[in-house]
């Protein structure tokens, strides 16, 4: 089985996808759309991106507030989640990513990557992701 994870921001789909023991995450690619509201090019490409991996879950990053709490983000990734499990008929988990995008900026820092924006919503993915298969254990 292996699962999808997304980091879903205003402009960008980070994508991440399990190896098929559910051990770790591997980047994949990150959607680019030129505005927020324009997503039925990034829909089509989840869907392919579920057929070529033969996914069974996706996994979400959910933006909570550092104090637990929701606001605006979190209902928009809401939306979009649901949106992908109908169109991809897949279950749909929205998982905590508090700190993702921290971590992912330390790990890229600490690697010396040069152009951090352009990598940072796929390594934000794989993080939400290894997040996520590290709890099932």
């Amino acid at each position: 089985m292996r699962i999808l994870g997304l980091d879903y921001g205003s402009k960008t789909v980070g994508v991440a996808v399990s190896d098929p023991l559910m051990l770790t995450a591997q980047g994949v690619e990150i959607i680019r759309r030129e505005r927020e509201d324009k997503l039925r090019r990034t829909y089509a490409r989840i869907e392919e991106l579920v057929s070529e991996y033969k996914a069974e879950k996706i996994v979400i990053g959910f933006p909570k507030n550092m104090d637990n709490t929701e606001g605006e983000r979190c209902q928009k990734v809401s939306e979009f989640g649901s949106n992908v499990g109908r169109r991809t008929g897949l279950p749909i988990v929205l998982w905590d990513e508090r700190l993702t995008t921290v971590s992912a900026d330390r790990a890229m820092e600490e690697s010396g990557v040069k152009d951090k924006k352009k990598y940072v919503d796929e390594i934000a993915a794989m993080f939400i992701l290894q997040n996520y298969l590290d709890s099932l254990r």
